[in-house]
């Protein structure tokens, strides 16, 4: 016999709605369970995210895992706390899913976790890394300008100005990812 209040996806049956519409609250009392289980689940997933940043350089002088090391680890050695390591560790892990639109991605993850200075900073941080570079590839560098004012301006313009835009040194000694496991699992475990 299956306990399957303790692991409900060993559960057998599953509800047999076509729609949400014809759904019933006994469906949703056998579903609830078995997003606790997907939602335990989420930093191994992010920590896969991650190992898969290794394969992908996009064309920069270091692969993008290097680049998520390097920026984290610049923070941590400047003494920035936990959560803010952690967001620098992540704020890339949407490049190779979209990388037009990889700060969404990264800022979905993080917001139940995180300040709302350390969420916004992960949601924008593309605008205001591109000061650095958008003059080159026909965009406006000054984009960022339109943020100017807002509570975390300066705290998204010194994330990209002291650790992110910095992190594509290929002779900088980064923390591994194995250092970064147990920060991620504290932060992402419900």
């Amino acid at each position: 016999m299956t306990d399957t209040a303790a692991n409900p996806e060993t559960t057998e049956s599953r509800p047999t709605f076509k729609s949400f519409e014809e759904s019933t609250k006994e469906d949703w009392e056998q579903i609830i369970p078995h997003l606790a289980v997907s939602q335990a689940m989420v930093a191994d997933r992010v920590i896969n995210l991650m190992e898969a940043l290794e394969h992908d350089h996009g064309g920069f002088p270091v692969h993008r895992l290097e680049h998520s090391l390097q920026t984290a680890t610049r923070a941590e050695r400047d003494g920035q706390d936990d959560e803010y390591v952690f967001c620098a560790l992540i704020h890339d892990i949407g490049d190779t899913l979209s990388p037009y639109d990889h700060p969404a991605i990264a800022a979905s993850i993080v917001k139940p976790h995180v300040s709302p200075a350390n969420h916004w900073m992960v949601q924008n941080h593309g605008v205001f890394q591109g000061y650095y570079f958008w003059d080159y590839i026909g965009l406006d560098s000054q984009a960022r300008e339109e943020f100017r004012g807002h509570e975390f301006f300066d705290h998204t313009e010194e994330f990209c100005a002291k650790y992110d835009q910095l992190a594509f040194d290929d002779s900088y000694k980064s923390n591994p990812l194995e250092h970064y496991i147990p920060l991620i699992r504290e932060i992402l475990t419900p």
